[in-house]
């Protein structure tokens, strides 16, 4: 039977469309077929350009399907009951609540399937964190009841300058300061789970990347930037935007760069890779200077050994407008094109918003969803990794933003 009696492009490309459900993909088949003499000889020019263009109409309107988000109810099992903030124990800002928001306004943007994460590789995270802190991690909270306690654990007693760090504490009142910047990271009951679950969601949002997805969505509660190899700290204890890009770095991404837009600086992050040139950090926050956390963030931070050059700060002053955010986001995207990483991942806050309660940033929807354009510019498979943001009524919004604002460019 000739190929003209064996096949339609036209209903091939509908054909297509309903069962991948991904227009590119269909896109690149049909041009394909185009491409081949006996079709050409079937379907008159015009008529192949108006199936191209219809594979394009399709892109545009469905194309943000093809983001996957990863999200674990295991995150509700941490919920402190408090953190030190500015001298008096509150109630925490960083809360179960934020993620169901996220996920509430993830589900009604259409982006794409919801998924539970892969099962934990515990190997990948000792690719970043120490073993031993780890394993502090791990039994922190068995340690803190066997004292009779069963409130949250909180640190209180930290090695400040002119203390011994090389001697790790046996009780845990010291654990809790040795391995922590600061004491907003209780440990509760269902700490562990909790943050090993998040992780989990990183990384198989990275092993999606790499088997080809355009991009991903780790819904990560809790947060990872501040947590450095050996410290948690800012309601963070594993960084799950650093497990991630080493999960890149592991599975053939010879570049990566990690584009940090959360209000607070990512020191746990920078701290990570700041000796290594193969992941290049840039972060867009406020200025150390007067913003947490006070002590990493300075412009003039540029990386050190085979890492110099491939950390890239921006601080910006209390009160930055949307559109001064947006220039300093044009000048990160322009240092990440000149690295030319393979895969980009995304410490995604949305703590920049002009209605955030511990931030001083101006930003709207609108400048939202011109990050999430202009970071798709880079046109590199990109995974976002949910990291702060704090106006619980708003963060699903402004999230939904970032990722239809890349999705739809």
């Amino acid at each position: 039977m000739p190929f003209s009696q064996r096949v339609d492009p036209l209903p091939f490309h509908d054909i297509c469309s309903f069962m991948t459900g991904v227009p590119a993909l269909v896109r690149f088949v049909v041009r394909g077929l185009l491409a081949m003499p006996q079709v050409r000889r079937q379907v008159p020019m015009p008529r192949g350009r108006a199936l191209i263009e219809c594979a394009r109409r399709q892109e545009r309107q469905y194309g943000q399907t093809a983001m996957l988000t990863i999200y674990s109810e295991d995150h509700r099992l941490h919920h402190g009951a408090a953190e030190l903030y500015r001298g008096r124990l509150v109630p925490c800002f960083e809360m179960p609540a934020r993620a169901e928001q996220v996920l509430d306004r993830v589900k009604a943007a259409g982006l794409g399937a919801v998924v539970a994460p892969d099962p934990l590789d515990r190997a990948a995270l000792a690719r970043v964190h120490a073993e031993d802190y780890l394993a502090f991690l791990e039994t922190a909270w068995d340690e803190w009841q066997a004292l009779g306690e069963t409130g949250d654990a909180l640190p209180y007693a930290w090695p400040a300058t002119g203390l011994r760090r090389d001697v790790p504490p046996e009780h845990i009142d010291g654990k809790l300061g040795f391995y922590s910047i600061d004491a907003a990271v209780p440990i509760t009951a269902g700490t562990w789970r909790a943050i090993t679950s998040s992780a989990a969601c990183a990384l198989t949002g990275a092993r999606q990347i790499v088997e080809g997805a355009a991009s991903a969505f780790a819904l990560c509660r809790p947060p990872g930037h501040h947590a450095g190899a050996r410290a948690m700290g800012g309601f963070c204890y594993l960084n799950n935007a650093a497990i991630a890009a080493q999960y890149l770095r592991d599975n053939g991404a010879g570049r990566v760069a990690i584009l940090d837009v959360d209000y607070h600086h990512g020191n746990g992050t920078q701290s990570i890779f700041y000796d290594r040139g193969d992941v290049f950090f840039a972060s867009l926050h406020g200025d150390p200077a007067v913003e947490y956390p006070f002590f990493l963030g300075h412009a003039d931070e540029r990386g050190e050994g085979d890492g110099l050059g491939a950390n890239r700060n921006f601080p910006l002053p209390w009160g930055t407008s949307g559109a001064d955010y947006l220039s300093a986001l044009d000048a990160a995207l322009a240092d990440i094109a000149a690295f030319a990483p393979d895969m980009v991942v995304v410490s995604l806050g949305v703590d920049t918003f002009a209605e955030d309660p511990i931030s001083h940033f101006k930003l709207h929807g609108p400048d939202f969803a011109e990050i999430g354009r202009r970071v798709a510019g880079l046109g590199r498979r990109t995974l976002f990794v949910m990291e702060g943001g704090y106006a619980v009524a708003d963060i699903g919004a402004n999230v939904a933003h970032v990722l239809t604002g890349f999705a739809g460019a």
